[in-house]
Parts: structure tokens; C-alpha cells; sequence
């Protein structure tokens, strides 16, 4: 079996700070090879993980210059790992739509994970080809989609080098982007109502300069309110393996929100706020909370008593890089099965 795994262009595989998508990217291509599937990553030549990788752009781009010139730069990027691949792979794995269309020369079958918010334009897109395999990352997001060829497969991480420290969790943790959707504004008021100091880590992208500096900067004091940067290995491990919770007040229908199997990889538990796929990763009562209230998640944060072990324990059994390579194994080899008898010859019988 050979995959072709192709990523955007823009962020390093894996990421050195910010980029879910490319972390799930390098937890399944490292995942593959380990049970010895032959894997080609398309990525930029700063990407670092073990397996072979292909490049047109040798370096990474982020934040991104302009939406044209990205849209042109990773359409580029498709248009030629698709033709690479062709010919050559078995299966065909994108993770941009910039390369689906490239399936009507190609007949190499094709898989799609989808990692972003859905609206109509896209729905009907994906409906103009219904021979992709579409992968959806959490059933909420799946259930906005009509395509036949459809299924969920929860991310995972690579939960083997990631301890739990079981003491000395002494502050309340915000990682992701500095933006209005991921609730940043209101970790803050969690942490002040809670009289829990607050790490706050992640990107401030331009779009968002305005909203860091009069919503979230003048609380910032650095002792109570600390804002780190964006952080990466080392800082995301003290980060999140220290904390006594993160914190997900999350105010858009996000599709997964990897940082919360982030958290509890450590046996950090995840205070959550409803939207999009949020219940389906946190299990109330046994690695967070989920409530629709600053007050009552600042509750929740003084009187904290989920056990660390038994959060990890959730995260192993759910979301582990183990559990989804296999599940994106057997749709592979359901693909390629399926392919396969459609290319042998009809018999006929005298």
C-alpha cells in the first residue's frame, strides 16, 4: 500500500507552533510508516517528519501574505503533488479542497479529510464529486454534509513520549488563537472569577491586532494574567501538563478542537463552553465540563476534582494516533479493494 499524503504548503510538518492541520498530518504519516505503509508527504521543505517528502516551495509562509496570492500558491501545490502522485500511489490523500478537482484526470482514488467550517458553497462543491471519499473530523461536522462516500474518524495524537504530572497544577491555561470565536476574552474573566491565574499562549494574527489590544491586552499584567506567545514542545508541554484545566470557551461551531486531546494527554482536564463538536471530545464528568456560563465554569475551576489518570485514560482510549492510523487504514484498504475490482476486465462466459 502507498499513500500520498498531501498537506498545505504553508506551515511545516509538523508544526513548530501554530497549525492543527499539520500536526494531524504528521501524527498519521509517522503513524503509517510505523505499520509499515509506504508514505509520501507533499509539503514544504521545512516540514521534519521521518517518512519522504516532496517539495515545490522549500520554505514556510505564514501568516499567509494575501488570500489570492495563497489561494494561487496552494492551488500550485496541489496541481503538481496530484500529478506527481499519479500513477504512482494507490490512494491519494488531500487535505485542502484546492485539489479535488484534479480527480477527474487522475484515476487514482481519492481521500479528503475536510478541517474546516462548512458553509453552502463548499456543500455543494463536494457534492459535484461524489466518487472523493470524504473524511469528516467529528460526527457534528459530518452531519452538515450529503455525500455518499462519507465517514468520521476522530483525530488522535501520539500519546507515547506525554507523562502526567499529578501535583503542582497551579494555574488555568488558554491555548489557541488570540480571536473572538476562541473565546480568549472570556478565559480571562473565567480565570478572574475563579481567582485562578491564567496562561494565555497562541497566534495574534493581524486580522485580530484590534481585538488582542482592547479586549485581552489591558488584562494582561503578567502575574495573574500572562500572556506567553506562541508556544511550541517544551513551552506547550509546561504550558498544559501544569495547568489545572484549559480552558475552551469557544463561541463558533468548531469542527474538532484539537488542543483539548492536547490537554488531556496530560491528565489536563478541559473546561468547555457548548458549540460544534465540543461534546463529542469532552465526556462530561470524566475528563471536563462543558457549561454555557463564565460563573459556572469558574465554579467548576475552584472545585476541580477530576483525577489526571483518569483523564489521560479517556484520551488513550479515544483519541490515540494508534486508534486513527487504523481506522484510516481500513478505509484505505476498503478504497483500494473497491478500485481494484472495478479495473478487472468483466468476464465472459461462453
Amino acid at each position: 500500500m502507498k499513500i500520498a499524503l498531501i498537506s498545505p504548503p504553508f506551515i511545516a510538518v509538523p508544526p513548530k507552533k501554530y497549525g492543527g492541520t499539520e500536526l494531524f498530518i504528521a501524527e498519521l504519516a509517522k503513524g503509517l510508516k510505523e505499520k509499515g505503509i509506504k508514505v509520501v508527504l507533499y509539503a514544504n521543505g521545512a516540514s521534519t517528519v521521518p517518512v519522504e517528502t516532496r517539495w515545490i516551495f522549500e520554505s514556510e509562509e505564514w501568516p499567509l501574505a494575501g488570500e489570492v496570492e495563497a489561494t494561487l500558491k496552494g492551488l500550485m501545490h496541489s496541481a503538481w503533488a496530484v500529478k506527481d502522485a499519479s500513477g504512482e500511489a494507490d490512494v491519494i490523500h488531500l487535505n485542502s479542497a484546492h485539489g479535488l478537482t484534479f480527480s477527474h484526470f487522475v484515476s487514482a482514488p481519492f481521500v479528503y479529510t475536510v478541517h474546516h467550517p462548512l458553509d453552502n458553497t463548499f456543500a455543494k462543491f463536494y457534492k459535484s464529486l461524489p466518487d472523493i471519499n470524504y473524511v469528516t473530523i467529528s460526527d457534528f461536522q459530518r452531519q452538515q454534509l450529503s455525500p455518499q462516500r462519507l465517514r468520521t474518524i476522530h483525530h488522535g495524537i501520539d500519546l507515547s513520549s506525554i507523562t502526567v504530572q499529578a501535583k503542582n497544577r497551579s494555574h488555568l491555561a488558554f491555548l489557541g488563537r488570540i480571536a473572538p470565536s476562541k473565546g480568549t476574552h472570556l478565559a480571562i474573566e473565567i480565570a478572574k472569577e475563579s481567582g485562578i491565574p491564567l496562561k494565555i499562549a497562541g497566534e495574534i494574527q493581524p486580522v485580530y491586532e484590534k481585538y488582542w489590544e482592547e479586549k485581552v491586552k489591558p488584562h494582561v499584567d503578567g502575574k495573574f494574567i500572562e500572556y506567553i506567545g506562541d508556544v511550541g514542545g517544551g513551552d506547550k508541554q509546561d504550558l498544559l501538563g501544569n495547568a489545572k484545566a484549559l480552558l475552551f470557551p469557544i463561541q463558533w461551531d468548531e469542527p474538532f478542537g484539537l488542543v483539548q486531546i492536547e490537554a488531556m494527554a496530560y491528565g489536563t482536564p478541559v473546561l468547555a463552553m457548548p458549540g460544534g463538536s465540543v461534546a463529542e471530545i469532552v465526556k462530561e464528568g470524566v475528563s471536563g465540563h462543558i457549561r454555557g456560563r463564565v460563573q459556572e465554569l469558574a465554579e467548576l475551576a475552584k472545585n476541580l476534582n477530576l483525577d489526571p489518570r483518569q483523564v489521560r485514560a479517556y484520551a488513550e482510549e479515544n483519541f490515540s494516533t494508534e486508534r486513527m492510523v487504523k481506522d484510516y487504514i481500513q478505509l484505505y484498504s476498503e478504497i483500494i479493494s473497491e478500485n481494484s475490482s472495478k479495473a478487472e476486465p468483466e468476464r465472459v462466459v461462453a
